[in-house]
């Protein structure tokens, strides 16, 4: 089996007489084998996410184009010159999280009414992000009253617009500066939750990706603002790749899925050029490459290394969603305050303090917001799809159509 693809080094074979004298058999068996949490995951998608938003942080602290983003004494293509062009391609690891999502999503919508499709995903997304944007407001309070200027909007409106995870139609800025994928995120929700209203098949999904392709494809040709956002004519073929690379991890790769994901990825390739012009360091040629690599690392998660069950990777993925909150708007200040604090310290070092800092913090909110509030927040939601009359007496019912039945052991279906 090929070693399994994750955001951490390899972790030596216990087999092997010097591999375990490093690491322990009792560690290596704690997170290798399979939690009953995770019983039907695939672990190696959940390394994949993390990979992604470590790409992302990467671009975010070392490749960004403005050379002097720590200040002017640090010039980061002389600080780290191959650090700073091999990070100015991790912007890629968003269009990576789109294509993952179109998997993952897909998988999470089978055997499941749009009810529970829908308290799945709020449940999941909500907490966190209700919890990262109070903190980022809690914080620029903090830098205010001590007389510096916050790196955010605070203001009480803009808090506001931001709690609902639609700012932009509201017309307010984005105080967590990676929420916009979100939003990109929350109309693909809403296609794929129009779908399930009709009905769920393999016919149906299959026609659904090669007529989003095509309507994204007009779409661009009509030049509107409108249309782009409704159809996500930007990010339509990474979606549509993830969906189809599911539809063979369930059922078996044949022609039409091969179509399918060949159609969507030359669309992808295509037009990945208007996001490439918006990252001057980056050229159309590496992004394709980088990003066709990823396809080829999620084609092994779903395919050969789909049994892996590592529960390291299992964390990692819930790692993921929190780390990619909280490691600009709240990682990069606290970055910049060592800095000026400790400039002893240097750059690198202090970036990989306010990096370990914003992992930790993941960490703490997947523990005690994700875990704890996410799971009450689902029982609650589910219960109020079915809510017994006042003064009835009777309780309401917990199921109402919202448990999602457990697919058979291979289908692998388990969406975070």
């Amino acid at each position: 089996m090929p070693a399994p693809v994750s955001a951490s080094p390899p972790l030596p074979d216990p087999q092997r007489g010097s591999g375990m004298r490093r690491f322990p058999r009792a560690a290596w068996q704690r997170l290798s084998r399979t939690s009953s949490s995770g019983a039907g995951r695939l672990a190696a998608v959940d390394g994949l996410r993390l990979l992604a938003a470590a790409g992302v942080a990467a671009y975010h602290y070392v490749g960004t184009p403005t050379p002097r983003f720590w200040g002017e004494n640090y010039d980061l293509p002389q600080v780290a010159p191959l650090l700073h062009a091999v990070s100015g391609y991790g912007w890629l690891g968003v269009e990576a999280f789109f294509l993952i999502s179109g998997f993952v999503i897909c998988m999470s919508c089978w055997d499941r009414t749009p009810a529970q499709f829908a308290v799945s995903r709020i449940a999941r997304l909500f907490p966190l992000y209700w919890a990262v944007v109070l903190l980022i407001v809690a914080m620029g309070a903090v830098t205010v009253l001590v007389g510096q200027r916050s790196g955010a909007p605070t203001d009480l409106r803009t808090t506001l617009g931001n709690l609902t995870m639609i700012p932009r139609p509201l017309g307010v800025e984005f105080t967590a500066g990676v929420a916009w994928t979100l939003w990109v995120e929350a109309r693909f929700y809403l296609l794929m939750a129009a779908l399930l209203l009709i009905g769920l098949t393999y016919r149906r999904v299959v026609a659904f990706g090669f007529l989003w392709l095509v309507l994204a494809s007009v779409g661009r040709e009509l030049h509107s603002a409108a249309v782009d956002e409704l159809l996500l004519t930007q990010y339509a073929g990474l979606f549509v790749t993830g969906i189809a690379l599911y539809l063979m991890h369930r059922f078996g790769s044949n022609l039409l899925l091969w179509l399918l994901g060949g159609f969507a990825w030359c669309y992808t390739l295509t037009v990945l050029q208007d996001r490439v012009a918006g990252h001057p360091t980056s050229t159309w040629g590496p992004s394709a490459a980088v990003l066709t690599g990823f396809l080829l690392l999620l084609l092994l998660a779903c395919g050969p290394l789909r049994h892996l069950q590592w529960r390291v990777l299992v964390y990692a993925g819930a790692l993921t969603y929190p780390f990619y909150l909280v490691h600009q708007s709240l990682g990069i200040p606290l970055t910049r305050g060592i800095l000026k604090s400790v400039p002893v310290l240097g750059l690198l070092p202090s970036i990989a303090v306010g990096l370990s800092c914003s992992l930790l913090l993941a960490a703490v909110l997947n523990r005690q917001i994700d875990r704890r509030f996410g799971r009450v927040v689902r029982r609650r939601l589910t219960a109020a799809l079915d809510p017994a009359p006042v003064g009835s007496g009777r309780p309401g019912k917990t199921t109402g159509g919202a448990t999602s039945p457990r697919p058979a052991a291979g289908s692998g279906v388990r969406a975070g």
